[in-house]
């Protein structure tokens, strides 16, 4: 760190310059991102994904169907509209509701919008197709592709939206902290530098690698608060040292000392973030990505931008002033603490006791991968697929497609009984409410009949391409319906179920089902662990840091309390429907992400505090004594650091992703309880309750020095 600190001060204009020529050109970068970011990310290379690649280069189904919705509309108006449509030569082919009829309920009918060629983004198409379909009333556009690009345009509106709120109260906040208005300014500015950059260095890999459009918000939330976070220690400490030293020995000792706590900080932040990699779910893989890139880049400019900010500034970092700084703030944590540490054993058990009522909901969390419903119900796209599942009960039942794998095919005799075979056992399961096959479509239902049909000419002309769609080779495809929905557990273990099956035929399984299946199992596979990997090695980081084996087991149970408290507020208001919002289910990707993320956040707060703590502990031997004083020292910069993450990831709360929403909401409830009942409550109460026992590490003699033993 003395090198570093040497470096940047000695080359402040340079790196000064860097900075701002390395922004500017990740800014017009920055600016295509959005156009990348093709989505929601639940997407792996797994069975699911091979069967549906099969099913349409080699049977010819679908790479993607949309649907027109039409809602009270006459029978001109939709075939003029699909007329236009047709006539822009974007679709493969339409299924049109006047030319059938189970696609008429009442006044609800929708058509269906056929594309062959797979894409991984298909916004222009429609922007295209909405062109073609016009303003005309009752006529709406929906299916994956238009629901991806209102989630993206929703995404957006959601960042400008949280920014336009979180951003004034933080720079607020600032202000308390630090007075000036330009010192409050400084976070900003670098949060903004390090938010663009990591948006210039995502797009230059988005022309790599597939990219979720939820990476648009989540990572600039991280970002901003990371990188004001780090700036508010960083100057705390600067204004510190700057009473004592002049302008360049304040900034080099800030480097050597909060730099190396941010450094140290951001260290504990990655792992959580790197254990999301274990889990080979694209939009896992996109936020471990993108969450540690920006915090490379919150440290980077942290340590370099911002040092090289406070030289060029000196003193005129006091600039503006309008708030003047209470002196005697120490004092009033002070007597906070003492009086804390005075009633351990009734705070201790008021605060287990409050954290244990939040998480009792967390029992009944319903889990689900985000759809539809990611989207605000203002969005027509939602409207009117919903308005389409409740005509025509779209959710009561799903679609599983079967590929059946027969060494010498499936068109000989043998090939034509084992295909009647499969086909009477996946009828016979109670939950399939039909498989279609070469049998059900002809109406032939032997495979003796078959085989005597294809004798005759006129027939062998007209089955021959109704065998072709079912079979091509040794492939055998077989379009299954099941009497369930595809997010529901049932439907869930029939896909799973089917996939091990042991049969003579090599079968794989597709459709929603099976893609909900893979999705639940990859998560919940690798989820102990993801949390192994995060809990040990931050286990064996704070053994290292606090030379104590106590305190870092304390540090990883209050944070696992916590974070179950707030899985069950989050419970509370999204699942069971408080403050305004509909019940519904927790985004599956939640629980996951918040906890990788919150716990390394956490441990920034603790490291804090602990080690101002630990030097006092390593000067006085004197347990009490130490817990006020580092209670005392830091309680101020952890409370503002704090409330500006809560701003900064609270201000989703008034976005309209939900997915978005719970994450914000998630994290700035965690930080809250984390900063409050966990580190001004139960740290300086069970620090009293263990005495000396805070600093044992066993198999060390000798007194304490640093955190040896005494």
């Amino acid at each position: 760190m003395r090198l570093l600190a040497r470096l940047v001060t000695s080359a402040h204009k340079y790196i000064m310059a860097f900075w701002i020529l390395f922004v500017i050109v990740m800014a017009i970068f920055a600016i295509r991102l959005p156009g990348l970011l093709a989505g929601d990310g639940f997407r792996m290379d797994a069975e699911h994904e091979q069967v549906m690649e099969m099913a349409s280069e080699t049977f010819g189904l679908p790479a993607e169907t949309m649907f027109v919705v039409f809602d009270q509309v006459p029978d001109e108006v939709i075939a003029s509209t699909l007329a236009n449509v047709e006539t822009m030569g974007l679709v493969s082919e339409i299924d049109s509701p006047l030319d059938h009829e189970k696609q008429y309920s009442k006044d609800v009918s929708y058509a269906l919008l056929h594309f062959n060629e797979p894409e991984k983004d298909r916004a222009d198409v429609v922007t295209s197709i909405r062109e073609a379909i016009g303003d005309e009333k009752g006529v709406t556009l929906t299916g994956q592709s238009a629901i991806t690009k209102d989630i993206n345009t929703a995404s957006q509106r959601d960042l400008m939206k949280a920014e336009a709120i979180g951003l004034p109260i933080a720079i607020i906040v600032l202000l308390f902290a630090f007075g000036s208005v330009a010192a409050s300014l400084v976070p900003l500015f670098v949060g903004i530098a390090t938010v663009v950059s990591t948006f210039g260095v995502l797009t230059l890999i988005g022309g790599q690698m597939d990219l979720s459009i939820f990476v648009l918000n989540i990572v600039p939330m991280l970002g901003l608060a990371l990188s004001i976070d780090f700036s508010l220690l960083f100057i705390s400490r600067y204004r510190e040292e700057r009473k004592k030293n002049d302008i360049v020995d304040a900034v080099a000792i800030t480097i050597r000392t909060a730099g190396r706590s941010v450094i140290f900080s951001a260290f504990c932040v990655f792992i959580g973030l790197g254990a999301l990699f274990l889990i080979q779910v694209e939009i896992f893989q996109n936020i471990a990505l993108g969450g540690m890139i920006i915090v490379g880049m919150a440290v980077l400019s942290s340590i370099t931008l911002l040092p090289s900010i406070l030289i060029l500034l000196g003193d005129r970092i006091n600039k503006g002033q309008v708030l003047k700084v209470k002196e005697n703030g120490a004092n009033r944590w002070r007597q906070f603490a003492k009086g804390v540490i005075k009633r351990p054993i009734l705070i201790t058990i008021v605060a287990l006791v409050l954290l244990g009522t939040a998480l009792i909901p967390a029992k009944n969390m319903d889990l689900t991968i985000p759809q539809i419903d990611s989207l605000p119900t203002s969005y027509d796209t939602r409207s009117s697929y919903e308005l389409m599942d409740e005509a025509f009960g779209l959710g009561e039942q799903s679609s599983v497609y079967v590929i059946a794998e027969r060494k010498d095919g499936w068109a000989d005799t043998k090939g034509l009984a084992a295909m009647k075979q499969l086909q009477d056992e996946l009828t016979s399961d109670s939950l399939v409410d039909s498989a279609a096959t070469i049998y059900t479509a002809s109406g032939i239902d032997s495979p003796a009949a078959w085989e005597q049909a294809m004798q005759v000419p006129d027939m062998k002309a007209q089955l021959d391409p109704l065998l072709d769609s079912f079979v091509q080779g040794q492939q055998l495809l077989i379009p299954v319906t099941l009497s369930a929905s595809g997010t529901s557990d049932d439907a869930q273990d029939w896909a799973r179920d089917w996939s091990t099956r042991k049969t003579e035929w090599n079968l794989l399984i597709g459709g929603q089902p099976k893609f909900n299946q893979e999705i639940f199992d990859e998560i919940f596979d690798n989820l102990v662990s993801v949390l192994l990997l995060i809990v040990v090695s931050t286990l064996f980081i704070l053994m290292i840091a606090f030379r104590s084996i106590l305190i870092p087991i304390k540090a990883i149970l209050m944070n696992i309390i916590g974070l179950s408290a707030t899985f069950g507020i989050l419970v509370y208001i999204f699942q069971y429907g408080h403050f305004g919002l509909h019940p519904g289910t927790i985004a599956l990707i939640i629980p996951v992400i918040i906890f990788s993320l919150v716990f390394g956040l956490s441990m920034d707060y603790e490291v804090f505090l602990i080690s101002r703590m630990q030097e006092e502990y390593a000067n006085t031997l004197d347990n009490d004594h130490s817990t006020v004083e580092g209670l005392a020292a830091t309680s101020k910069i952890i409370t503002s650091a704090a409330l500006i993450m809560i701003v900064l990831t609270g201000a989703f709360a008034f976005t309209d992703v939900m997915p978005v929403k719970q994450i914000g909401v998630g994290i700035a409830i965690a930080v809250a309880i984390d900063a409050t009942i966990i580190r001004l409550l139960l740290v300086p109460s069970l620090m009293k309750l263990f005495g000396k026992w805070n600093w044992w590490l066993p198999f060390r003699k000798g007194p304490y020095k640093a955190g040896n033993w005494h």
